[in-house]
């Protein structure tokens, strides 16, 4: 039965057209975006993941950038480290020119000049930054606790102490080291950037002797024997507070600075011996001059070493420890900025054996930050894997069905305009009454 306006049919019919054209919208709005949900009123706990995992994958691209970022600036500093291994590889070889004997002191003197300046460059280098920070001068070290630096030898008997004869040294395989009590025994070594050098005859002398004489010729007491007293395979404890014992936990002949921290440190020191008719007895000095530095001199200090991060999460980050690599660092130059002498024969020798102890040094921190480099490649390459893996899931989860989200688009779309035609004519419809009135 017709009634006058039909109400209920047209309410009907709008409420038809307001839903087909609410979720039209829905679907268009999959259609541009591309995602099914889109707010939390779509479906509040999928939104919830998906936005969760929305903001991790901003935080792995922000972290791989922060990887990639701090290889660019290992990459400087190895450079640096790279061109100061060049020169200590030039230092080396100017020190032995100026060690043989046909260099006369004028030679010596021209030798001295050309170190000078490349121990200039070294703390040239030193100084290279990135974005402003300085890498290699000492300010970007690692917590450590204050030591004393050591100096160990692996190449004497088992049973070497501070108390043993020079004449009756043994090397670690059992024969004798053939010291005469004739024999002059010399030893120099650098501290402060100064050489010092002294020499004996061995006589009744024992090894412990040898450090006192060279406490004796004029820098103070620089070397300290007590850890000589007994055989062990004990070194001392470490810029991390841990015991430190030789590889084979064998025991070993161990010298100590008499100074704590980086104040007492010994930039290197070489013994010799030779006969009475001023031979070097070189099979000999092999195994008496094989001490190598085991412990470095250290300070108390807290952790200032460089941070990456380099995750999602507050506790992925990685620390990277930057030593000093400046001539004073390495030992090639005095807190009063006197450098490494080769002026003298005796200098140079002892130089050759400095110079060893800052190639070590350097190398100790060239591997350690090419290991730091490679890890960081295995870290972007993780990184960049879970950022993929990360979107394929949050895809899967929000991504919209296009081929679905079209269709359905199109579908309340036809419906829509079909609803408002249907209104249109109820509307025409319901007006026939108005004309039994004119």
């Amino acid at each position: 039965m017709a009634t006058i306006g039909s109400y209920a049919q047209q309410l009907s019919l709008l409420n038809k057209m307001n839903y087909n054209y609410k979720m039209a919208l829905k679907s268009a709005n999959q259609v541009a975006t591309g995602n099914k949900i889109n707010s939390a009123s779509d479906n509040a706990s999928i939104y919830a993941i998906g936005k969760r995992m929305d903001v991790e994958i901003g935080a792995l691209g922000q972290a791989s950038s922060n990887v990639q970022t701090g290889n660019s600036m290992l990459n400087v500093a190895s450079g640096a480290m790279d061109n100061t291994m060049e020169i200590l590889t030039t230092l080396k070889e100017k020190a032995i020119a100026a060690a043989n004997s046909t260099a006369k002191d004028s030679d010596r003197a021209t030798i001295q000049k050309e170190l000078n300046q490349y121990i200039d460059q070294i703390n040239d280098n030193s100084l290279v930054t990135y974005n402003g920070r300085y890498l290699l001068n000492g300010s970007n070290k690692g917590a450590t606790l204050e030591t004393n630096q050591a100096f160990t030898n692996n190449s004497l008997g088992l049973d070497t102490t501070g108390a043993t004869k020079l004449t009756e040294l043994t090397r670690r395989q059992g024969d004798n080291l053939n010291i005469d009590a004739t024999d002059t025994v010399n030893i120099s070594f650098v501290k402060d950037g100064k050489t010092y050098s002294t020499s004996f005859t061995a006589g009744e002398s024992t090894l412990a002797d040898i450090f006192s004489k060279a406490n004796e010729a004029g820098a103070g007491d620089v070397f300290d024997t007590s850890s000589m007293d007994t055989a062990t395979s004990l070194i001392g404890t470490d810029s991390n507070g841990k015991e430190l014992h030789t590889v084979d936990d064998q025991n070993a002949i161990t010298v100590k600075a008499a100074q704590s921290g980086t104040a007492g440190a010994i930039s290197g020191f070489t013994i010799s011996v030779t006969d009475a008719e001023g031979n070097v007895k070189k099979s000999t000095n092999t195994a008496l001059d094989g001490f190598n530095e085991s412990i470095r001199a250290a300070d108390t200090r807290g952790d200032h070493s460089l941070v990456l991060h380099t995750g999602s999460d507050t506790s992925q980050n990685m620390h990277m420890a930057l030593g000093d690599t400046s001539a004073r660092g390495l030992g090639l130059q005095g807190s009063d900025g006197s450098y490494l002498s080769v002026s003298t024969q005796e200098d140079a020798n002892a130089a050759i054996n400095v110079i060893d102890n800052a190639i070590n040094r350097l190398l100790d921190q060239q591997t350690s930050v090419g290991a730091m480099q490679s890890r960081l490649d295995y870290t972007h390459t993780n990184l960049v894997t879970q950022q993929t893996n990360v979107t394929d899931a949050m895809t899967t989860i929000i991504g919209a069905d296009m081929a679905k989200a079209i269709t359905q688009y199109t579908s309340y779309n036809i419906q829509m305009q079909a609803s408002q035609a249907m209104l249109a004519q109820s509307m025409s419809n319901s007006s026939w009454f108005l004309s039994l009135l004119q």
